[in-house]
């Protein structure tokens, strides 16, 4: 027996040696298909956690940060594919047009993608426009009272399920909901508090209101039937919440004040 053992162990080692190359490829043919990691973003004013901005050289934000440091790890360059929002990112989902995402997380959502470590909890309230009365909730939720969200995502969602008396209408951008709100058009406006707070900072007379309605919760996600792609970005994101990654993309992206909540499920 000991006289076979080397020549177990060698022949133990050489199927290692074979198989190692032959999984990285196969993890690379199904996560970045065209040859680059096509990472889905959603483009704000604001950016943050989840949303994204526009800037002279290409893109900001955490989910940028954290493509771009996944990509190097795979070591494929990484390229961004740009939404209005995170509906349009969870319709294209079946379209073969993205590899991965950092987007919202709800119960829709997951019959269209598979979803990863929980990186982001935001607690979701609304802004009334200039010159409001509206104070709270129940002031808010009168009939009459027109209130906007970003369309198809789980914030609109969560503030249809809240509202029984107000009218939640949906529309495609922030930029068109932020306009609407500071010229009056509409009543108030359904996002993160985080998000709402800066835009409260860009129109006067706006006001955030306390309380919180839905809490959003916001992690990486792939296409459905990505197993290799859904096990590589799991454990990604675990080893960039504990070696710094995660907690360096927020600095970046003017978070430097908020904590990273993580939710394991």
């Amino acid at each position: 027996m000991s006289a076979q053992l080397p020549l177990i162990t060698g022949l133990v080692l050489a199927i290692a040696i074979m198989a190692a190359p032959a999984s990285a490829d196969a993890l690379k043919d199904e996560i970045a298909p065209t040859g680059k990691l096509r990472v889905a973003i959603a483009i704000s004013p604001a950016g943050g956690a989840f949303w994204c901005t526009r800037t002279e050289s290409g893109y900001a934000g955490v989910p940028v940060d954290l493509g771009r440091a996944m990509a190097t790890e795979l070591g494929v360059p990484v390229e961004y594919v740009v939404h209005q929002n995170s509906g349009q990112i969870t319709d294209a989902a079946s379209k073969g047009t993205w590899d991965v995402t950092f987007l919202p997380k709800d119960p829709e959502r997951e019959t269209r993608m598979t979803f990863g470590p929980i990186y982001e909890v935001a607690d979701a309230t609304y802004i009334v426009k200039p010159g409001s009365t509206v104070t709270n909730f129940a002031s808010l939720d009168q009939p009459g009272i027109k209130v906007a969200a970003v369309n198809n995502t789980t914030t609109m969602r969560g503030a249809i399920a809240h509202l029984k008396q107000a009218k939640v209408t949906g529309h495609q951008t922030y930029d068109e909901i932020f306009n609407l709100l500071k010229n009056g058009e509409v009543d108030a406006f359904a996002l993160s508090r985080d998000q709402l707070n800066a835009m409260a900072k860009k129109i006067p007379g706006t006001r955030v209101l306390d309380e919180t309605f839905k809490q959003t919760v916001t992690a990486v996600a792939v296409p459905l039937n990505h197993p290799l792609s859904a096990a590589f970005a799991t454990k990604f994101m675990m080893e960039a919440t504990s070696n710094g990654t995660l907690r360096k993309a927020y600095d970046n992206n003017g978070l430097k004040e908020t904590p990273i909540r993580t939710q394991t499920k």
